[in-house]
């Protein structure tokens, strides 16, 4: 399977001078065009010995500061950012032939930033949260529903978040836009932090 690429370019003089904001035009353009949750990504991180783990998550807040996404902390992604707090981010808007790849080091959000989302989300994805000992081995789905079901029940509908579960935020060392074009002379814009600024450089498709 083979595809050309032809929809659009990306050239220095029209990219923003810094990674979030051109982040933000390029996403705002995948949330016009009606794309399937536009926000998910791969992120890929790293355990202790060394064995590479890549997942799909959802991103939840982008700003200067950095990527935002919420887990459980004791999931495999959890262990692995605890022993190796450095992680990629993947996002791949298929339908605008377009890739951004964000490489940084993460840290856990605030207690008050993790609550603050908790309390938005839907009360059963909140039930799940507590319920699920995520990455872990259960003996099958009728347990773990059984386990919803207790948690649901002694909770109610104000659960609080359990400190097993919150936010990291990832804070670029890298940023690169990737633009398919004709031939495979894709356009690749890579961002690098030099302090607080950053610099711009192309790299060869």
């Amino acid at each position: 399977m083979r595809n050309e690429y032809r929809r659009a370019s990306l050239d220095e003089a029209d990219a923003a001078a810094d990674p979030l904001t051109q982040f933000q035009h390029w996403f705002d353009e995948a949330v016009r065009a009606e794309l399937p949750t536009p926000n998910a990504m791969t992120l890929a991180t790293v355990a202790a010995d060394g064995t590479p783990g890549a997942r799909i998550v959802l991103l939840k807040g982008a700003d200067q500061q950095g990527f935002v996404f919420y887990t459980n902390y004791q999931s495999r992604k959890g262990r692995e950012l605890a022993a190796n707090p450095r992680a990629v981010m993947v996002f791949h808007w298929v339908e605008l032939e377009r890739e951004v790849r964000i490489e940084g080091a993460v840290e856990k959000t605030s207690a008050a930033e993790s609550d603050d989302y908790f309390s938005s989300r839907p009360l059963g994805s909140r039930h799940a949260a507590i319920a699920s000992p995520q990455s872990t081995v259960v003996a099958s789905r009728s347990a773990l529903e059984t386990r919803f079901a207790e948690v649901a029940k002694n909770q109610g509908e104000a659960p609080a978040r359990p400190a097993h579960w919150g936010g990291y935020r990832l804070k670029p060392i890298a940023v690169e836009f990737w633009q398919g074009r004709r031939n495979r002379l894709h356009d690749r814009l890579l961002y690098s932090r030099d302090g607080a600024r950053w610099s711009i450089s192309r790299l060869a498709p």
